[in-house]
This record gives C-alpha cells, sequence and structure tokens, in this order.
C-alpha cells in the first residue's frame, strides 16, 4: 500500500502541474466514427455481408450544335443487392442545377460590390437567362407504362408500379433533354460547351448529361443530398452501352471502347491508331494541326453515330469537336497496356502536344504503383479553359499558352492538373467515396497521390509539402473548419486547403514521419484493392490504415482531421548538466566550484538564455537500500559514475502551444559543428498534453538544439523552436529600422 501511496501522491502532483484541461487527445475515435457492422468490420475491411447497387445503361443521344441541345433515351436496369425491399428509386437530375429557380444551390459568391465585372454579374443577376435544366419526356416501366415521378430540385423520387424486393433487379426508360450551357456563364462550370468565335466553333464538354441512379447504401439508405456544385457525386457502378450521334465532321473523345472504328474515322486515321497501340515512347498524332484546322472551316450537315461500351464503371463522359487534334501513345503496365490519348484545339498547342500525353502516361504508371493497375482501356486528357474535372477514363483539364508561350509556372499548373484529373480515376472513380459528404476521401487522396507523381517525375516543379499548409492552419479559428466538414458546407474561400491540401500534408505526415514509407505504402495500397469499386467511408480509411500497419493513429485523426487545432511547439527550456566527481583533478575541480556557485545564484525557475553559463552539477549520491523495497539486488553504481564520467545531460521542455500532438524531432549542433537528431512518438503527450521534459545523455557540448529541423509537422510558428532563443525583433523595432532605412 506504501508504494500505492507514493504513486498516488505523484499522480496528484502531476494533475495539479498542468495548467490546462484534458481534452482526451489520445482517447479512441469510436465515437466520432460509425461503428463496425456486419457490412464494414472493425478492421476497416468490407465485411462478409457489404453489398451494394448496381445500375446498367443503354443510352442513345443526339447532338444538336445549331441550338446546342443534347436529346437523349435511356434505359435502365437497376440490381436491387440490398437486403431491403424498395418501393421507389431515387435518380439525379444534375442539370438542374443550372436552373434559375434553383440559383440558392452553388450561388457561392453573392456580394455585390460597387465595382463588379459584367460576367461577375451575370453569375449573380442572370441577366441573360439561359433554358436551363433538364426537359423529361417520359419515364416508362418495361412494358411501356408510365411511372410516376417527383422531381426535387437536382432528384427525382421514381415510384415503382410494384415493389422492388431483395435479390430482384428492374427495368425502365427515360427521354430527356436538355440545353447545353455555355461554360462562361456559370461559375464552378464543369460542363458544356466552349465557344471560339474566331472560327465559328465550339468544344463540347458533355458531362452530368443523363439522368444517373443515387446510390442507396448500408450507412446512409438513399442519398439526400442536393447536386450544389461543390460537393460532387455518389454513383453506382455498372456497364455502359452508349451511342452518341454528332456532327459527320466532329471527333468524339469518349469513356469506354470505341465499338465502330471503321464507322467514325478514316482510313488514315485507323492507320496512325494502329501504330499509336504500339508506341511506347511517344505519341502518335492521329489527327495532325493541319487536319484540325482544315476540318474547322467547314460544317457538315450531316451525322454520324460513334458507339461505346464501358463495364464496371460509375459514370459516363465525352468530349466532341471539329477543331480536335489528337494524340496517343501506349503505355504498358504489369498487368494492362492502357491507351494515354489526348484531344486538344490549336489554341493548345505547342504544350499540349508536347506535355499532354506524358503526364497522362506519368499519371498511370505512379498511382498504378501505389494502388493498383489502371483497369480501363483508356485515360484520356481533353483540353478546355479554366477547369479540371474527372470522369471514368476522361478528363477535361485547363492550361494553354498564349501567342505560343507559356511561363514555367502555367506549364507546371497545366501538368498538374492532368496529373490530377487522370488521378481521379482511382479516387473516386474505383475507389467510390461519397462526394457529395466527404470531398477530402477524393480530393484529398488524390492530390496525395498527385503530389507524389510531380515529386518523382517533375522534381524541378513545386510540390506540397507540410509547410504548404501553415497559412491556412495559422488562420482565423473564427472561421476555420475541420476536414470532417461535409463537401457544400466548407467555405469557398478555404476548401482547397482543408480538402485539397490539408488531407495531403497529414497523409505525407504518416508516410514520411509517423508510420514509415514502407509500412504506409503497404496499409494505404491494402485500402485501395479492399475497396475498390466499393463505396467506402471515412472510417473504412481510417480503420484499414491502423489494421495494416499495427499503429494506434487515433490521436492523429483525432486532431488532424476532426479539429482545428494547429502544431506549435515550444522549446521552451533546455538545462545543462554534468554529474560532480570527486575525483577530478585540481583545474577541473576548480572550473566546477565556478560552475556550483553561478547554478546557485539562478532561482529554480530561470530559464537560461543560453549555454554560456557552463552546465549545473548534480550530485548523484548512493541509493539508500530502502529505495530498492523488496529487490535484493543492487545496482552497480561505479559502473553508472562510470558510464556517466564527462558526459552532457540535457532536459528539455517542450510546450504544446498549438494544440495539435505531434511526434517530435530534436536536432541537435555540436560545438564541433555536427549535428545528430533524436526522434520522440507523439504518445510522450499522452499523460501531459501541454507540457513534456525529457533528458538525454550526450558525449559532446551541444551549441545550439531546434525542434522539427527538416519541417515535418507543420509547425505554425518555428521562431520558438531553436534554443539558444532566435533573436527576432518587434514588429515596432521592424518599423523603426525600416524607417532609419528611409
Amino acid at each position: 500500500m506504501r508504494i500505492f501511496f507514493i504513486f498516488v501522491c505523484a499522480a496528484i502532483f502531476n494533475l495539479n502541474a498542468q495548467t490546462k484541461p484534458w481534452q482526451g487527445k489520445f482517447e479512441p475515435i469510436d465515437n466520432l466514427i460509425a461503428p463496425p457492422n456486419t457490412y464494414r468490420t472493425a478492421s476497416g475491411a468490407p465485411g462478409k455481408a457489404y453489398w451494394q447497387q448496381r445500375a446498367d445503361y443503354k443510352i442513345k443521344a443526339t447532338l444538336n450544335e445549331k441550338n446546342n441541345t443534347l436529346t437523349g433515351e435511356e434505359v435502365i436496369t437497376y440490381y436491387n443487392n440490398s437486403p431491403d425491399d424498395l418501393s421507389y428509386l431515387w435518380i439525379q437530375l444534375d442539370q438542374n442545377v443550372n436552373k434559375k429557380e434553383n440559383e440558392d444551390f452553388g450561388d457561392i459568391n453573392n456580394n455585390v460590390k460597387d465595382n463588379i465585372t459584367t460576367r461577375k454579374m451575370q453569375f449573380l443577376t442572370r441577366a441573360i437567362d439561359f433554358p436551363a435544366g433538364y426537359s423529361i419526356k417520359y419515364v416508362k416501366d418495361s412494358s411501356g407504362n408510365n411511372l410516376k415521378t417527383l422531381v426535387n430540385n437536382t432528384m427525382m423520387k421514381l415510384k415503382l408500379n410494384k415493389v422492388l424486393n431483395s435479390g430482384e433487379s428492374v427495368t425502365f426508360s427515360i427521354s430527356w433533354s436538355y440545353h447545353i450551357t455555355d461554360r462562361s456563364m456559370y461559375s464552378l462550370s464543369r460542363e458544356g460547351y466552349e465557344y471560339y468565335p474566331e472560327d465559328d466553333n465550339s468544344v463540347y464538354l458533355i458531362a452530368h448529361w443523363f439522368p444517373r441512379m443515387a446510390v442507396y447504401n448500408d450507412s446512409e439508405g438513399w442519398q439526400n443530398q442536393q447536386f450544389q456544385k461543390l460537393g460532387e457525386f455518389a454513383l453506382e457502378f455498372g456497364n455502359y452501352d452508349v451511342e452518341i450521334t454528332v456532327p459527320d465532321d466532329h471527333i468524339v473523345a469518349s469513356t469506354g471502347k470505341l465499338q465502330n472504328e471503321e464507322a467514325v474515322l478514316n482510313k488514315t486515321q485507323r492507320k496512325r491508331f494502329e501504330l499509336a497501340k504500339k508506341s511506347f515512347d511517344k505519341p502518335v498524332l492521329i489527327i495532325t494541326k493541319e487536319e484540325a484546322e482544315a476540318n474547322e472551316k467547314t460544317k457538315s450537315n450531316k451525322q454520324k453515330t460513334w458507339k461505346y461500351t464501358a463495364n464496371n464503371v460509375r459514370d459516363f463522359a465525352f468530349a466532341s469537336s471539329r477543331k480536335f487534334i489528337w494524340d496517343a501513345q501506349a503505355v504498358k503496365l504489369p498487368t494492362n497496356t492502357v491507351m494515354a490519348m489526348s484531344f486538344y484545339p490549336k489554341e493548345g498547342l505547342p504544350v499540349w502536344q508536347e506535355e499532354s500525353t506524358k503526364a497522362v502516361m506519368h499519371a498511370l504508371e505512379v498511382y498504378s504503383e501505389a494502388t493498383f493497375d489502371y483497369p480501363y482501356p483508356v485515360a484520356i486528357s481533353v483540353n478546355t479553359s479554366n477547369i479540371g474535372m474527372e470522369f471514368p477514363m476522361i478528363s477535361f483539364n485547363g492550361g494553354r499558352a498564349t501567342n505560343g508561350k507559356i511561363s514555367d509556372r502555367a506549364k507546371a499548373g497545366m501538368i498538374g492538373t492532368i496529373i490530377h484529373e487522370v488521378g481521379h480515376n482511382w479516387f473516386p472513380m474505383i475507389v467510390s467515396s461519397d462526394e457529395r459528404k466527404w470531398m477530402w476521401m477524393d480530393e484529398g487522396l488524390n492530390t496525395f497521390l498527385h503530389q507524389r507523381t510531380v515529386a518523382e517525375r517533375y522534381p524541378d516543379f513545386n510540390s506540397v509539402t507540410p509547410k504548404s499548409i501553415v497559412p491556412f492552419m495559422s488562420g482565423d479559428k473564427n472561421i476555420l473548419r475541420p476536414i470532417m466538414t461535409t463537401s457544400d458546407n466548407e467555405l469557398m474561400s478555404q476548401f482547397g486547403a482543408n480538402f485539397y491540401l490539408k488531407p495531403t500534408v497529414g497523409l505525407q505526415m504518416l508516410r514520411n514521419s509517423i508510420i514509415g514509407k514502407e509500412l504506409f505504402d503497404e496499409a494505404f495500397k491494402e485500402y485501395a484493392n479492399r475497396w475498390k469499386y466499393k463505396h467506402p467511408n471515412p472510417s473504412d480509411l481510417f480503420r484499414t490504415l491502423e489494421d495494416a500497419t499495427a499503429t494506434d493513429l487515433d490521436w492523429f485523426y483525432r486532431g488532424w482531421f476532426f479539429t482545428t487545432d494547429n502544431v506549435d511547439m515550444e522549446l521552451s527550456n533546455v538545462k545543462w548538466f554534468t554529474v560532480y566527481e570527486e575525483n577530478a583533478n585540481i583545474e577541473d575541480q576548480k572550473q566546477t566550484s565556478k560552475i556550483k556557485i553561478k547554478a546557485s545564484e539562478k532561482t529554480a525557475e530561470a530559464n537560461a538564455k543560453d549555454f554560456s553559463n557552463g552546465p549545473e552539477v548534480i550530485n548523484m549520491t548512493s541509493t539508500p537500500d530502502a529505495n530498492y523495497g523488496q529487490f535484493l539486488s543492487r545496482l552497480d553504481e561505479p559502473e553508472i559514475r562510470k558510464q556517466l564520467s564527462g558526459k552532457n545531460i540535457y532536459e528539455i521542455t517542450i510546450k504544446n502551444k498549438g494544440g495539435l500532438v505531434m511526434p517530435v524531432t530534436i536536432e541537435w549542433t555540436y560545438t564541433d559543428g555536427t549535428k545528430e537528431i533524436d526522434r520522440l512518438p507523439a504518445q510522450i503527450w499522452r499523460r501531459n498534453e501541454y507540457k513534456v521534459q525529457k533528458t538525454f545523455v550526450k558525449s559532446k557540448e551541444v551549441s545550439e538544439v531546434n525542434l522539427d529541423p527538416n519541417f515535418e509537422f507543420a509547425d505554425t510558428n518555428i521562431e520558438n523552436n531553436s534554443f539558444p532563443k532566435l533573436d527576432t525583433k518587434s514588429e515596432f523595432d521592424s518599423f523603426k529600422d525600416k524607417k532609419k532605412g528611409n
């Protein structure tokens, strides 16, 4: 009981020593995430009872260039793999987001200023009105009977004539049309057409174009969040059979595998495409600049139909124009050969011909190595203005030269956009998270691999590092929101940093500094393979990374994903000690005497500003027998004295000023100029979340100590990371110096 009493007293002392309330930073996050069940296991893997729905589509669509409309008919076969019987279905009508009566959806920058551009005014007022949104001609069952529907903004409820039982499927058809939007008239315009007045042509980016099945799953039931432009899509996988009718002189780039090459490509184009299938070192031009320019000059009144199939995809998109230059190259992966292709108008030259398909290739190779081999036959990059937008097998990417010239920064941005959008094929097109809820799950994980691709394949480009997120994490806590904020509830000014950069930096810290590259890479690959062609939630990612690394990461998830705390570690104090030695020579004894006098002049609370006063002396006494308790053995005290003879003992005090616990990296600089690194795990903060002390024994004398010398943990204030303290001037002193300089 005596020993227990001592422990209790020590615990009370430590409790009183903490000046801030305990926040449970190392407690499990079980109360913050969905509990495991038969569908999603505690390990983060899909359970034995996991299920998901499926939807197959047969679509015929016609693009009318004269009035910029798209008309289509689709037959949907919906498979109810859930254990539930369904009396109605929900269908996404994403084009309705552009209806004027729905302008509250996606209206992000809605403030009027005394000086405003006409384009911004168009965004706000719809001064030039536009007949946006779907016209639904009919919805019928497989027998041709009309089905009752109710439209709620961007969602349509389809009431079935009879209950769709578990394990059954239902087939129905929808006929629809809509006016294709002019992308320059709308903010956040991810699709539509871009008009080129110089040659009176357009490039059509056709996406969100057909009514699509909403997700019904085990954690939410029917997806119930409207499309508000920022949060994107949650979609079911299925097989597609699509026929696209366009003007005869248009070239189509599309999701899927082209089924009728002989009907839509001329003999020369087919011959070049066959050459491209064997070209692994450089792209082959299928359509040249000269051919595209000649094609621009006449407009055919005839039509032709391009036929595509795509298996096990969650969406389908295409681009169409007579302006396209087209190049292609084969990319050999361990289990698959993929055609990397680019389509671009002459306005994209020369940089698109030089860089686009090459960037597609780099993305395919790095992402495949990090997760699983790209499974689809093609990966396409289409040039457009202003955006980067992803769909299965095809992406629409901004970035162009001006008068044939492009800055290094703009070129790097263009290449980064292409890599990023191609990378979305993995997240979320295959590892199919819910973008309506958790934008960070697709944007953050994708940006993580996008930045890894840039760092490995374009080392001269700037890439994201922990330092990149410091300005955001140093921001006003009154408006900052945690990563675990649903997509459309984030501020437009912050969603890039919060949903793209902060998750990226978090994964970089886990990989490089907390778990280790080899173990992390295996765990990340495990997550990707567990959930490919499935619908993971945040809890599935969190649990898989812990399960596959044998690492408790709840402290990291809690702080990094669920709070707005920041990293600010302060090296509060460094004390230097040596052990007093009776047998030291006369000179050493004189020096020791001086040291002891200097030390005695300090109060117990005073902190030394540097090492100039020398070490304090520790008088190490023999251990009384009573301190051993019931142990009969005794330490070899002379050996302990011998081991510490001439050594330098340093006690450092570190304070957690920002609230976010992290591992601590300590760099020691010795008086001989050499350096050494010590690493402490985040668990040092378990018993005191705000202040820790740690003792180190060093053979050499230290001249300087620094925390986080390689900037691994996004410390928002490096001025308090050093001892001796950095000599920083106040704002007032800096102002005075500036005035003197003038």
